[in-house]
């Protein structure tokens, strides 16, 4: 018996192609106001890690961006051409995030600045580790239909921000409530970290393959016929997108 395998049908792509470009629109709105309260109220207490989630809000846009310009194309393989150059761009997104963040928090650690607490840095994070999660699944529900890696990546850049909110509402707890100014830049290096093994992740990324229909034909089906597993993903060795 052999297999034939069929991504998504073309009305199907369509539909989640439209479907991503809403989500990368609610993303790139939430995160243009996510990054204006954060480096505002970041700026006006010297908190390293409420910066570098502002900043970090900033490259998520940068992000989205890409994948916008990537699903801005009409035709399908167009939009494939340009899988590699998002991903690219989302990588080093991370890339400067970290290296920003690193440098901030190590002047803070060295005595050359300290933040002093934020109401609105706790709100802040406390709305984003709500709202994040919801996204972040939308996205990765619909890049894996859809077969897309930078879709993936990006979802994978919104959930780094889940992380990130509740990294920083540790942070800016612990100093509002005990006092603990290091507890600031310790949670902006942890942001760091995990955006250069994000930055990494996305830089290596391979191409993702769509969710497959398997037909079976042999002596022991008919033609045309669907295979039980049906509408799993077919991914092939070092995809991540089916993980």
């Amino acid at each position: 018996m052999s297999l034939i395998e069929l991504g998504p049908s073309p009305a199907r792509r369509a539909l989640l192609t439209r479907r991503v470009r809403l989500l990368v629109a609610a993303t790139i709105t939430y995160n243009v106001v996510e990054a204006i309260i954060a480096l505002s109220a970041g700026a006006a207490v010297s908190s390293s890690a409420l910066l570098g989630f502002g900043l970090d809000s900033v490259i998520e846009v940068s992000s989205a961006a890409a994948v916008a310009w990537q699903f801005s194309a009409r035709d399908h393989t167009v939009r494939e051409a340009r899988e590699h150059t998002a991903l690219r761009v989302i990588a080093l997104s991370f890339f400067a995030l970290a290296g920003f963040v690193t440098l901030d928090a190590v002047r803070t650690l060295t005595g050359t600045g300290e933040s002093s607490p934020s109401t609105i840095g706790i709100v802040l994070a406390a709305v984003s580790l709500a709202i994040m999660p919801v996204l972040s699944y939308a996205q990765r529900s619909t890049g894996r239909q859809l077969g897309s890696a930078s879709a993936v990546a990006d979802s994978q850049q919104t959930l780094l921000c889940t992380y990130l909110s509740a990294v920083l509402l540790l942070g800016l707890l612990a100093n509002t409530l005990l006092g603990w100014s290091w507890a600031d830049p310790i949670a902006a290096l942890v942001i760091a970290a995990v955006a250069v093994r994000e930055g990494i992740s996305a830089w290596q990324g391979q191409d993702c393959c769509p969710p497959t229909t398997a037909l079976a034909f042999g002596p022991d089906r008919q033609s045309g016929t669907s295979d039980t597993n049906s509408g799993t993903c077919g991914c092939s060795p070092g995809c991540t997108c089916c993980s």
